[in-house]
């Protein structure tokens, strides 16, 4: 199974840039995880907000193939434990899933075309983080899902 995190526009503050790349490193000992990035769009500021979302809604769906599974990161998706979504993780394993995506949407969120392509809709918590935060949040969960499976302690530590 492969893992792809998408990402529109490139992570910003080096902080962050430093603890995707610990876990996205870590992670490669479990699985196949990829990262892509959509390019941020050129004068978004003379957009309405409508229009920007079209236009990532464009960049997201082209890139996707027939048989992905889409999960859109969304505040309005299902929330889960840390267990629970290690376990979402093993059904998804358990079925053959081939390829993941995982889509963190821009500072706007998703135009209704990505929410109708989307397989389903996860929340990473209750509370709303940026869309750059919510990048190393997504990988360090994906990390967690994984040592919970293997039944390493990393999830007590």
């Amino acid at each position: 199974m492969t893992i792809d995190c998408c990402y529109i526009g490139k992570t910003k503050a080096e902080y962050l840039k430093t603890g995707i790349h610990l876990y996205e490193k870590r992670l490669g000992h479990y699985l196949k995880l990829t990262t892509t990035i959509l390019p941020d769009l050129k004068n978004a500021k003379n957009l309405a907000i409508s229009e920007i979302k079209k236009k990532e809604a464009q960049l997201i769906l082209n890139r996707l193939n027939p048989g992905d599974y889409l999960v859109v990161l969304d505040e309005k998706g299902k929330h889960y434990t840390s267990r629970n979504f290690a376990d979402w993780f093993q059904q998804k394993m358990n079925r053959g899933t081939f390829r993941i995506v995982f889509q963190v949407g821009g500072a706007y969120g998703f135009d209704e075309q990505v929410y109708k392509r989307a397989n389903e809709k996860i929340a990473l918590s209750s509370m709303t983080f940026s869309h750059q935060m919510i990048r190393l949040l997504l990988v360090e969960q994906i990390y967690r899902a994984m040592t919970i499976l293997n039944n390493e302690p990393y999830h007590n530590t």
